[in-house]
């Protein structure tokens, strides 16, 4: 973590819906902090965001920032506690292991080659200037996952007698997976990181959602007509999901 620094500028304002971010040093250690303002907070929360590797102070309207403090302090040692245990973050450049469908391929960057990303054995070929890996290797692996779901997602809604009205893929932290109203389905494009079979559940998850827009038995018995994955991939995704953050 960076040290303080040395003079204290002035805390910006954060209005509704608003963040900023800061290094604090605590009882624990220094911590990276980021404020939130949410109108629909009831109070002052606290959460880990191990993408960014800060604890996040959600503020509700009335609340100031020496109640965040307060709470900061008074939970010091699990703050401190839960960041130690991130795992290290992963940058996408040369040499760096990075998991697709589960299974491990290297980065190897190739400045003399053209012809963007592709795959050749068990790497990761990036072509083009050094600086230009991490983007181009991220956009790769958003296209490899909609490749992956795409095709998943249309096969298993044809077994429920369902359609999907569009595939979305984003970058989401706070969810891997959702389904719109109009049959939508967005994944995070992290999830081409996982194991098929973690990746075929949150497929399954999300097309028995154009069926039942909810988590009642007949939601349950419906992804349970889609995988058998249910339970093993939860448990994988509630022990590492958060490592996959740290990728990028």
């Amino acid at each position: 973590m960076p040290r303080p620094p040395s003079s204290r500028t002035a805390f910006p304002l954060l209005t509704t819906q608003s963040t900023a971010r800061e290094t604090l040093p605590l009882e624990d250690g220094v911590m990276e902090v980021e404020w939130r303002r949410s109108p629909r907070a009831r109070r002052v929360t606290l959460r880990i965001d191990p993408a960014a590797g800060a604890v996040v102070v959600t503020l509700p309207p009335r609340a100031g920032r020496s109640q965040g403090i307060a709470l900061l302090r008074a939970h010091s040692s699990w703050v401190a506690e839960r960041l130690a245990a991130l795992s290290p973050r992963v940058p996408f450049a040369d040499g760096a292991l990075v998991p697709l469908l589960g299974r491990p391929y290297a980065i190897r960057h190739c400045p003399g080659e053209v012809g963007g990303v592709w795959l050749e054995g068990e790497e990761i070929h990036v072509s083009g200037e050094a600086a230009f890996v991490p983007r181009r290797v991220t956009a790769w692996l958003r296209e490899h996952a909609r490749a992956e779901i795409a095709p998943r997602a249309t096969i298993h809604a044809g077994r429920i007698g369902r359609r999907v009205a569009r595939i979305s893929i984003k970058d989401q932290r706070s969810r891997w997976a959702s389904c719109a109203p109009d049959g939508t389905l967005a994944f995070s494009w992290r999830l081409v990181l996982t194991p098929s079979w973690v990746l075929d559940y949150v497929i399954a998850h999300e097309v028995a959602h154009l069926a039942e827009m909810n988590h009642g038995p007949r939601f349950w018995a419906a992804v349970a007509h889609l995988t058998p994955h249910t339970e093993a991939a939860k448990g994988w995704l509630a022990a590492h999901g958060p490592r996959l953050l740290r990728y990028g």
